[in-house]
C-alpha cells in the first residue's frame, strides 16, 4: 500500500502525484492537454518515441520525443474540474507549458467543421477557475504559445483562426443546446447571439481553467482546438483532430527552439526579430 505524505497534498514520497499517477521523472516540461483519453494515444503515434507512463481514472499520460524534442501528452477528461485537477499536479511535478489539444463548436458562419481555431483568451462561463481568483481576472494565453501554433498551423498548410474561446462546464443548455425533453430557460435565448456579436469564436470546455491557472502559477499555457460543429449553420463532423494535434506536437518543438535561442541571447523571452539575427 501506497503512503500518502499528507491530505493537503496528497503525493507519495517519490512525488507520486494521487490523481494522475506521476513522478517529476514521468513527464517533460511541455504537456499537451487533450481532452479525451484515446486522443493522448493518437497525439503519441505522432512522435518519434512514446511510452505510457500511467493510466488513472481520464488521466493517460505519454512521454516520448517528437522530432528528437521531449515531450508529453496527458489527457484530462471533460471540464474544467477535472482540468484543474491534472494541471495542479503536473505543475508540482515540473511541467512548465501545457497546451490544451481540443474539439469545439464555432459560432461564427466562416468558421468550417476541421478549421482550427487557436485561442488568445477565453471567456470564463465556469465555475472552477471563479474559485481559483475573482471572475474580473483575465484568461489569456502566452503569447509565444499563440505564435508558436501560428506557425506551425502555417508550416503544415492548415486553415486556422486566431481569438477568444467561451468556456462552459455544460455542453448542452450551457452552449445554448436544449436539454433533455427539449428543456429550455429563457437565458439560453440570446447565449449564441450575444457571444457571436463579441467576436467569439467558438465553445469548449476547458481552456478558461488552463489559461486562468497558467497566469496565476506562472506557467505558459495555451490551446488549439478543431471544429467538430458550427452552431450558426448548424453543421456537425468529426473533422481535424489530427490536424489540431500535429499542430501541438510541432508548436512544442517550435517553443524548445525559441527557448534555446533566447537563452544563448539571454533574453528573458522570444520575440521575432531574435530570428532574424537583428539582435
Amino acid at each position: 500500500m501506497k503512503k500518502w505524505k499528507s491530505a493537503r497534498r496528497p503525493e507519495t514520497s517519490d512525488r507520486t502525484q494521487y490523481h494522475i499517477g506521476l513522478r517529476p521523472e514521468d513527464i517533460t516540461s511541455s504537456v499537451l492537454l487533450p481532452g479525451d483519453p484515446a486522443r493522448a494515444t493518437l497525439i503519441s503515434k505522432l512522435w518519434d518515441s512514446a511510452k505510457q507512463m500511467a493510466n488513472k481514472r481520464s488521466y493517460v499520460t505519454y512521454t516520448g520525443l517528437y522530432k528528437k524534442t521531449p515531450i508529453t501528452a496527458t489527457s484530462t477528461g471533460i471540464g474544467c474540474p477535472a482540468t484543474a485537477i491534472a494541471i495542479e499536479e503536473l505543475a508540482s511535478i515540473g511541467a512548465r507549458t501545457l497546451i490544451r489539444v481540443g474539439s469545439s463548436g464555432a459560432i461564427q458562419e466562416n468558421i468550417s467543421c476541421g478549421d482550427l481555431i487557436i485561442t488568445t483568451g477565453a471567456v470564463r462561463y465556469d465555475g472552477t477557475s471563479s474559485q481559483y481568483v475573482n471572475p474580473q481576472y483575465p484568461a489569456f494565453a502566452n503569447h509565444q504559445v499563440i505564435l508558436a501554433l501560428i506557425e506551425a498551423a502555417e508550416s503544415f498548410g492548415y486553415p486556422y483562426h486566431v481569438g477568444i474561446t467561451c468556456s462552459t462546464d455544460s455542453f448542452f443548455t450551457g452552449q445554448g443546446r436544449p436539454g433533455f425533453n427539449n428543456y429550455w430557460q429563457s437565458q439560453m435565448d440570446n447565449l449564441i447571439p450575444d457571444l457571436k456579436a463579441a467576436q467569439v469564436l467558438n465553445f469548449e470546455m476547458e481552456c478558461s481553467i488552463l489559461l486562468t491557472l497558467s497566469n496565476l502559477f506562472r506557467l505558459r499555457g495555451g490551446a488549439v482546438c478543431t471544429v467538430f460543429a458550427n452552431r450558426v449553420t448548424d453543421e456537425f463532423a468529426v473533422l481535424g483532430e489530427t490536424e489540431a494535434s500535429k499542430t501541438a506536437c510541432e508548436a512544442v518543438k517550435i517553443l524548445s527552439e525559441w527557448d534555446a535561442l533566447s537563452a544563448k541571447k539571454n533574453k528573458q523571452t522570444w520575440f521575432p526579430s531574435l530570428g532574424t539575427g537583428q539582435k
